[in-house]
């Protein structure tokens, strides 16, 4: 009798619990079909998607993946300055650049008119991890000046560009955050967030805008340390080559809190110049002609 019982019992509870996971697995699946209904309604990502900063640093990535390889170039520059009169000066200058294996890139600018700036050279050796060097001739002194890190926020022989600008940008020096994207001119772009890890740097941070199809920068926005909107470059008038590094022939940045302005002009981009180290020498600067 009591086996009986206990078989009959046990087979009753059997059939309970059956019935009772058959009734948790459905309401399992109504859940998961729920969920996967309001994923697709708010549009809420994956766990297995990119966070924004993991997508923010693979698209500054590839941009400099894209622009590798060119070895050197150089061009002929032409810098406008405008204040906030509408009063113009303009600068004659040339640009190299040589790109390191290993490193960021070296880089020098020499300017040829007007008399008073004629014959100033800038030389800028571009590290990929810690402060970058910059050096400055000055004919009049005949010596050549070292730009200190402290000093890289100040302006570039009195234009809208910091002596920071001019650099090259090296993936490391920055953090990154995706924050969206953004269509203006006809194009979409990559709008990412550059967070300095240089307590030194001018900027608190940057908007970076890069083209969804060639990943080129056609704006930055550039936040001061206080996060107020300091100045916006636009980046235009862009052409290709050896079949693939793209260059931009003009650069314009506006400076929103004293309403200057300056514009620089490339011309004549030439490639495969074969320089060296030696014409990015300090010595270099003083023979620069």
């Amino acid at each position: 009798m009591s086996i009986f019982y206990s078989t009959n019992n046990s087979i009753y509870n059997n059939e309970m619990n059956n019935n009772k996971n058959k009734s948790v697995n459905k309401n399992r699946l109504r859940c998961s079909l729920l969920a996967i209904s309001l994923l697709s309604v708010v549009n809420i990502p994956s766990v297995l998607a990119e966070t924004s900063q993991e997508k923010g640093l693979a698209i500054v990535v590839e941009a400099d993946k894209r622009d590798q390889g060119f070895g050197d170039s150089s061009a002929s520059m032409e810098m406008i300055l405008t204040n906030r009169h509408g009063e113009q000066s303009i600068r004659i200058m040339r640009n190299k650049t040589l790109e390191q294996e290993n490193d960021g890139d070296k880089s020098q600018i020499v300017f040829d008119n007007p008399r008073d700036v004629k014959g100033t050279a800038f030389l800028s050796y571009t590290h990929r991890e810690g402060a970058d060097d910059q050096w400055l001739y000055l004919p009049a002194l005949k010596r050549v000046k070292r730009i200190a890190s402290s000093n890289k926020s100040g302006p570039f022989m009195g234009s809208e560009f910091a002596f920071e600008d001019i650099a090259s940008q090296e993936v490391n020096k920055y953090t990154y955050n995706y924050l969206k994207n953004e269509s203006f001119d006809g194009r979409e772009h990559y709008v990412v967030e550059f967070d300095p890890k240089d307590l030194k740097s001018g900027y608190s941070r940057q908007e970076v805008f890069f083209d969804t199809d060639e990943y080129r920068v056609w704006k930055v926005n550039y936040f001061n340390r206080g996060g107020e909107l300091l100045k916006t470059l636009s980046i235009s008038d862009f052409n290709q080559y050896l079949g693939k590094y793209w260059r931009a022939d003009t650069w314009t940045m506006i400076n929103h809190k004293t309403s200057k302005k300056t514009v620089l002009n490339f011309q004549n981009w030439t490639f495969n110049n074969n320089f060296s180290d030696r014409d990015f020498s300090r010595n270099s600067l003083s023979r620069a002609r």
